[in-house]
């Protein structure tokens, strides 16, 4: 194995989404020295146009990312580096981060004051033979991201979840010509198929085999008995899942599903480790809360350094307090 890249940083930042960009933008302008580190494996690469993020709306996440790196590099105290994080470890009140480097780039082992995670998510997908074929065109998972370009449509929503009616009435904002699929697996109460039924929504429980289409146009939904259900668009339910094993040496606390717990300022249970954007609860959002998520954990990193400049303590994150007295911060999720 090479040898890998030293370094000594106030502030690694994990991940180059909206969430770490905003991040490292914002502590490189409180003039702390910051290395950025990056997988280059955005989890919405697939989409062609993310809406709703001020003065870039209809921009691709691609260009999004493309333009913060830049900004980001444009500060002399910010570093960016392609590498995929592999342990975050403690060490006499500093933290030892080693990274593996990708497309060429060399790996690394520096010493940083402050970590801030913003990285480690993975989506599971219903199981469907043509779904990537349409994800990000005619199917999208983020209704309040997507939802505007598909009013009106014949839809579908897909999932295997128990929230399904919840999403199904959020969804009825932008098409009533709605169809729910279970695939036979997610739960939708009697009662709440006939509050849906009464704006419209029908429930189908039966399987799901695949979608149907004709090259890049959705036409329909295929059930495992043959039947198409005609559809042209579709909203998926994914399962988001933490993978967060390269903290498993840190070992901050998380949530019942493995969501970093965190307080208002993305303080994790562990000092000096700060998580922000869609690592912690409740999961993914619009991508202008993830950078705001970044903006508002780099001020609390910021303050925190100050403050041990000084010689002041830290505040204890509320979230370890919390857990602390045994209250679960788990919530719902979106």
């Amino acid at each position: 194995m090479a040898e890998a890249v030293g370094g000594q940083y106030d502030v690694v930042v994990i991940g180059a989404g909206p969430a770490g960009l905003s991040a490292a933008l914002n502590l490189a302008r409180a003039r702390r020295s910051v290395l950025l580190l990056d997988s280059n494996r955005p989890r919405n690469a697939a989409t062609l146009h993310s809406h709703g993020f001020l003065t870039r709306d209809g921009v691709s996440p691609l260009e999004l990312r493309r333009l913060g790196r830049e900004e980001v590099e444009s500060y002399e105290a910010a570093e960016v580096h392609n590498a995929l994080v592999t342990s975050v470890e403690r060490s006499g009140g500093e933290f030892l981060v080693s990274a593996r480097g990708v497309r060429g780039a060399a790996n690394r082992a520096v010493v940083a004051t402050a970590v801030v995670v913003a990285a480690g998510l993975s989506e599971k997908l219903p199981r469907l033979p043509s779904l990537r074929a349409y994800y990000g065109t005619a199917v999208h998972s983020c209704m309040e991201c997507d939802g505007y370009e598909k009013a009106g449509e014949p839809l579908a929503l897909i999932g295997e979840t128990s929230d399904l009616a919840e999403r199904a009435m959020l969804l009825s904002q932008w098409s009533t010509d709605l169809i729910v699929f279970t695939n036979g697996i997610g739960v939708v109460s009697d009662a709440d198929e006939s509050l849906l039924g009464s704006i419209g929504i029908r429930v189908e429980r039966r399987p799901v085999a695949d979608l149907a289409g004709e090259r890049a146009l959705m036409t329909g939904v295929l059930l495992e008995d043959g039947d198409v259900i005609p559809r042209t668009g579709a909203f998926v339910r994914p399962i988001w899942v933490p993978v967060l094993e390269y903290l498993d040496a840190a070992g901050p606390e998380t949530d019942r599903d493995g969501f970093l717990r965190v307080d208002a300022g993305g303080r994790t249970s562990v000092p000096g480790l700060y998580a922000a954007g869609e690592v912690t609860a409740p999961g993914p959002q619009q991508l202008i809360v993830a950078a705001g998520s970044g903006a508002q954990v780099a001020s609390a990193v910021n303050r925190d350094l100050v403050r041990a400049r000084l010689g002041e303590a830290a505040p204890e994150s509320e979230a370890h307090a919390i857990h602390e007295a045994g209250v679960d911060l788990s919530g719902v999720r979106p």
